[in-house]
């Protein structure tokens, strides 16, 4: 994959991540509570070295339930340390003892009832805590690092973790667009990198310019905090206001069918993207995709961070979901990971 472009200068450390999976701690922001009733367990399970889908069918066998009667928010990192919710559709009866529950690497922490399965997407957030060992650089520059990162944000990249070993899924795409058959799951995760490259490429064209976290004509904006989308309007002073109070973020395409909602100088650079690739936006407008909107801008919550005597560095930090803690690290560290990630 071909490297992206950084929002505040190079990384000022190198070093090694996840060293052990208590390295990468992820917590699931639900944003809501179990409501105490209803045919739903609601489990809040930690897991280790596990990934999401493969603990889901786990509980289903423990439960004696179909697979497709477990539901979770967010595939978290397999190679980590995470905790977050899934729920277990258990109609007419209590459901079994979850502290019996033994899988290696699984622990249930809690258990309520609830009266709605969970889907994707659904969780507020996530809290990550990240230990990065064997660093190299200017411990006086990270710290400055942190300092704009804080002020300013990150861009809004998708992680290397969205196209899979080597750039797989994305191969898979182009494969899929040429008329190759393959499995539903395969299928999504051709159409998610494609549609995740062209943002990015976007993305990388406008940090390049300075323009990631800037007001361009034609801008469609972003409501921090929601998927609510208004514009192209006017730059006026208030608008540019709400920018720099993170109110508002500019936003590129999740290609797909129908016209780009940006116009003038944001809609050239999109459909230039676009022109560059016309197998990929051809192929996800093909596959019935529409024109959706992502958030240029990160904003990194509670970012803080402390060294330990043996130098290694721990940052702890929120971000929305769908969002990638990896986007954070690559402008602090160029780090070399024990072990790939797969989607937080």
């Amino acid at each position: 994959m071909t490297e992206l472009a950084f929002a505040h200068g190079g990384p000022p450390l190198s070093g090694r991540l996840r060293v052990s999976a208590e390295d990468f701690e992820v917590e699931e922001i639900l944003g809501f509570e179990a409501d105490g009733t209803g045919e739903h367990a609601l489990l809040w399970i930690e897991k280790r070295d596990a990934n999401t889908e493969w603990v889901a069918r786990q509980l289903a066998g423990f439960a004696g339930v179909a697979p497709l009667a477990v539901g979770f928010s967010g595939l978290k990192d397999r190679h980590a340390l995470t905790r977050q919710a899934f729920s277990v559709q258990l109609p007419g009866r209590a459901g079994p003892d979850w502290s019996a529950l033994q899988v290696e690497g699984v622990r249930v922490l809690e258990v309520r009832r609830h009266s709605r399965k969970l889907k994707r997407g659904v969780h507020a957030g996530n809290r990550f805590r990240i230990r990065l060992h064997e660093l190299r650089g200017s411990r006086a520059e990270a710290e400055h690092r942190l300092g704009a990162i804080t002020a300013h944000g990150v861009p809004n990249y998708f992680g290397e973790q969205r196209f899979g070993r080597g750039g797989e899924n994305l191969r898979t795409a182009r494969a899929l667009f040429a008329g190759a058959r393959m499995h539903r799951s395969q299928r999504g995760f051709a159409l998610s990198a494609a549609r995740s490259h062209l943002f990015n490429r976007v993305l990388d064209q406008r940090v390049g310019a300075g323009s990631w976290n800037r007001a361009l004509e034609g801008e469609v904006w972003m409501l921090a905090g929601s998927q609510s989308i208004f514009g192209p309007q006017a730059i006026d002073d208030t608008l540019l206001q709400r920018l720099e109070a993170f109110d508002i973020d500019p936003t590129g395409p999740m290609w797909g069918r129908g016209e780009l909602r940006s116009s003038a100088q944001v809609a050239e650079i999109e459909q230039g993207i676009a022109a560059a690739d016309e197998v990929l936006a051809q192929g996800l407008a093909g596959e019935g995709l529409r024109q959706e909107r992502r958030s240029l801008r990160l904003r990194v919550e509670g970012l803080r961070h402390s060294w330990s005597e043996e130098g290694s560095l721990l940052l702890e930090f929120s971000l929305p979901s769908g969002c990638f803690a990896t986007s954070v690290l690559r402008e602090v560290c160029a780090y070399a990971a024990d072990v790939a990630g797969s989607t937080g």
